[in-house]
């Protein structure tokens, strides 16, 4: 969905966000730019002071740059963008250059595993409103999920090894921590909380399989704002009763690391973790612009 490059970057990503109908489904457009503006106002200013904590910036932007690099690298028989929802380089933009380039097949990769409207809905529909304002038709591929895909939790089994570093599994309580979403919207059909734990399921066979036992594994939910309710239980409640064991979080569902891995997981809950006894709080690195995750968008593509 993007992220911001510089600290002026945060109020457009903000009010991008919060007037797209998949974030805030309020069907009147001007109530909800009227809500969204509203959001904007209260939450600007504390969303500056994350970003600034994690250098005036999310780091999304410069791993997902490097990230397509490194698949051009791998296969220059092909060309490699990104688009972000709320942030430049923009949907329009990427697929702009793209008709100039007279490319006549795209595949469209999300870079969420699990599927949800708030995010692949959201910006799959956005490829198809400014291919349409482009009057631009190309053939178009879609890899819209892969929560149930082999080689993605050999990679994420992979993350959580190196995140030990030789340390002894046994010693610490796993948390595979994903992004929350308001009730309303699981309620209303949306497959994502069933999809994430799937891939915890997954996750713990495999981690069965290799003999990787921990002292717990749990799933729990991140990022909640607002008052209603949203799906649980949430990471902070997670941390606040295991504080004392030794900790490893896990970002499932996120592929790039962004606020909500650099500032809410490694900050924010490290802090509280610490605050209330905690002696070892590891967090494993999404996959960023790994040669491995490179790998799998290829076989992926390949698939196709």
């Amino acid at each position: 969905m993007g992220g911001p490059s510089h600290l002026g970057e945060v109020e457009v990503f903000l009010r991008n966000m919060f007037k797209d109908p998949y974030i805030l489904p309020i069907k009147n457009s001007l109530m909800r730019k009227f809500v969204g503006s509203m959001i904007v106002k209260k939450r600007l200013e504390k969303a500056k002071e994350n970003y600034r904590a994690i250098g005036g910036k999310s780091p999304m932007v410069g791993y997902t740059f490097s990230l397509c690099q490194k698949l051009q690298e791998k296969n220059s028989k092909r060309f490699y963008s990104y688009a972000m929802r709320y942030t430049p380089p923009f949907t329009d933009m990427a697929l702009k250059e793209m008709q100039q380039k007279g490319i006549q097949k795209i595949y469209l990769f999300s870079m969420y595993p699990q599927y949800s409207s708030t995010t692949t809905l959201s910006s799959f529909s956005e490829v198809h409103r400014c291919l349409k304002e482009l009057d631009y038709k190309p053939v178009i591929e879609i890899i819209e999920r892969y929560y149930d895909n082999a080689i993605y939790h050999k990679n994420m089994l992979n993350s959580i090894l190196k995140t030990l570093n030789g340390l002894d599994s046994k010693d610490f309580i796993l948390i595979f921590s994903a992004h929350s979403l308001p009730q309303s919207i699981v309620v209303s059909g949306d497959p994502y909380q069933q999809e994430c734990e799937k891939t915890f399921e997954y996750m713990k066979a495999l981690l069965k399989e290799n003999n990787l036992i921990f002292k717990d594994v749990l799933l729990s939910y991140q990022s909640k704002i607002g008052k209603m309710k949203w799906i649980g239980p949430s990471t902070q409640s997670i941390i606040e009763e295991h504080a004392k064991e030794n900790l490893l979080l896990y970002p499932l569902g996120f592929t790039i690391d962004n606020s909500e891995t650099a500032f809410e997981i490694d900050i924010e809950y490290r802090q509280l973790a610490k605050a209330l006894g905690n002696k070892n709080f590891l967090v494993s690195p999404c996959f960023n612009d790994s040669d491995d995750f490179a790998d799998f968008i290829l076989n992926l593509i390949g698939e196709k």
